[in-house]
């Protein structure tokens, strides 16, 4: 999931042990602009290492790991209270609330029990005047008034957050200040590229980190009139397509700034498709080929097997294809390496330095067990035998998927964490090494090392649990509450809303 996934991106650590991993099925993301939780200010990003060594630091794109703690303008999770110095982009994430007239995302089956339960309410009141009307008995005035009031109030308390959705969480920001909201999606793809271009051009003399964080292969997968239809494989491709492209131009500018020998660029994903976002027989939120699962899905490889693409030239051997286990939260320590920086002390960081791999150092990865999350449940583990080059996968809990016999969680939109899921006693056992697709589960009766290669792993299991410590949960019941008090605007609440075009150079290209 995209709040997690990307803390331990950022941070190099496992998101429980910052507290970014929820507990619960319903917010396992940042939900709300206007809540109140988010990435510690006491954690350290790779930004913020290559801050204090005398890099210029950006992002360009998406956010969603929180804004504010406590007031509206406070920003103790803003990206430049996290290492950056220059932030344009959504600090929450595109969904599909954020287009006008689009199905709504964000707790859909939630708000669908709110409008029913809403229309009971309103409907109590008007029973209660059948009986003075038909003159059976008289119902006293202060009590279907006293009903009507709450099913008023009940409507309002929910409606004045999921309502205004689009208006709340779909915002565009420079810095500290509102640009848009809500955003005007048609034109945000060129203009994030534009600032891109331009940090790009502005830092080129010196060390510089810039973090781009496409909007893009999301849904409502908006895309420019330019590439609708490009595709053979739908929106879904056209929308692939348009990235691919503005990746192009990113790479363009550092090729014509004589900048390429220089850079480390590194392409990646912080999950697998969304194998749930449909529309009718559209798939929406792409594929993850022979891999099983997807996005949210615990320890499958489809929501966990990412594109890992690096260049740099006259560094990195071109076409060099390494087939190890590795993580995002490598990134961290690769960067504090490259960078000259020195790891934060007194914390545990789960990453491991790629530059030994990826430069043919190394012939094996650092990482001889992975932990698979979902949510703060810890579903699988991995661990890569290396003496025998053999990664082996055990899963201890797997969603169940709905409708019965498909590939994933159609009715309910999303896996749950825990609740409705499989505990497995013995663990499923698979060799990805042979079998990445996960199709032929292992048994005592077809694998002699079954038993050893579960209770190494189970010790492996233990040994983590044994590093973790007890923090604040970011992603809590009421942290994830809409909060009118931390909700960003531009104008007077509630009636926020700008649209300060003049701010934003015009993108022509």
């Amino acid at each position: 999931m995209c709040t997690p996934s990307r803390a331990a991106f950022l941070t190099g650590r496992y998101p429980v042990r910052s507290g970014m991993a929820s507990s619960s099925n319903l917010n396992r993301d940042v939900v709300w602009l206007g809540g109140s939780g988010g990435l510690p200010p006491n954690e350290t990003t790779f930004a913020k290492l290559l801050q204090h060594r005398g890099y210029h630091t950006g992002l360009i794109g998406k956010w969603h790991q929180g804004l504010s703690c406590a007031s509206r303008d406070d920003h103790c999770y803003h990206p430049l209270n996290h290492g950056f110095d220059y932030f344009f982009g959504m600090p929450f994430e595109l969904l599909g609330d954020c287009q006008a007239f689009h199905t709504p995302e964000l707790h859909r089956r939630l708000r669908v029990r709110l409008w029913v339960s809403t229309a009971v309410l309103a409907l109590i009141p008007l029973l209660l005047l059948v009986p003075t009307c038909a003159r059976w008995f008289p119902v006293p005035w202060p009590l279907v008034l006293a009903f009507a009031l709450l099913a008023l109030l009940f409507f309002a308390c929910w409606f004045s957050s999921y309502g205004f959705t689009r208006r709340w969480n779909c915002v565009l920001m420079r810095n500290h200040e509102i640009l848009q909201q809500p955003v005007r999606l048609e034109r945000l793809a060129s203009l994030m590229l534009k600032e891109a271009l331009a940090f790009i051009d502005r830092y080129k003399r010196g060390p510089f980190l810039l973090f781009i964080s496409f909007l893009h292969v999301h849904t409502p997968l908006i895309t420019r009139e330019k590439f609708v239809g490009h595709s053979k494989f739908g929106l879904y491709g056209d929308n692939v397509e348009e990235m691919d492209w503005m990746v192009g131009k990113v790479l363009e500018a550092l090729d014509r700034e004589r900048l390429a020998n220089h850079t480390l660029v590194y392409f990646t994903s912080d999950n697998g498709g969304r194998l749930e976002a449909q529309d009718g027989s559209r798939q929406l939120g792409g594929w993850n080929g022979r891999y099983k699962g997807g996005r949210g899905m615990g320890g499958w490889e489809g929501g966990i097997r990412v594109p890992g693409i690096f260049r740099w030239p006259t560094v990195l051997e071109a076409g060099k294809v390494i087939d190890e286990p590795t993580s995002l939260m490598d990134i961290f320590p690769t960067l504090s390496y490259i960078g000259g920086g020195i790891l934060p002390p007194g914390r545990v960081i789960d990453g491991r330095n790629l530059m030994p791999l990826l430069e043919g150092r190394a012939s094996r990865s650092e990482h001889e067990f992975l932990f698979h999350y979902c949510g703060a449940s810890l579903h699988t583990a991995r661990w890569y035998q290396k003496d025998c080059a053999t990664v082996w996968k055990v899963h201890f809990v797997t969603p169940r998927f709905s409708p019965e016999g498909a590939g994933a969680c159609y009715g309910s939109g999303v896996c749950p964490c825990s609740g409705d899921v499989t505990f497995h006693d013995p663990p499923l056992l698979f060799d990805i090494s042979r079998d990445p697709s996960e199709s032929r589960p292992l048994s005592p009766d077809n694998e002699a090392s079954f038993d050893s290669v579960v209770k190494t792993v189970e010790a492996a299991v233990r040994r983590h649990r044994g590093t973790l410590t007890p923090v604040p949960q970011q992603l809590s019941t009421f942290n994830t509450l809409w909060k009118p008090w931390l909700q960003p605007c531009c104008g007077t609440f509630p009636f926020c809303g700008c649209d300060r075009a003049d701010d934003i150079v015009s993108a022509a290209w």
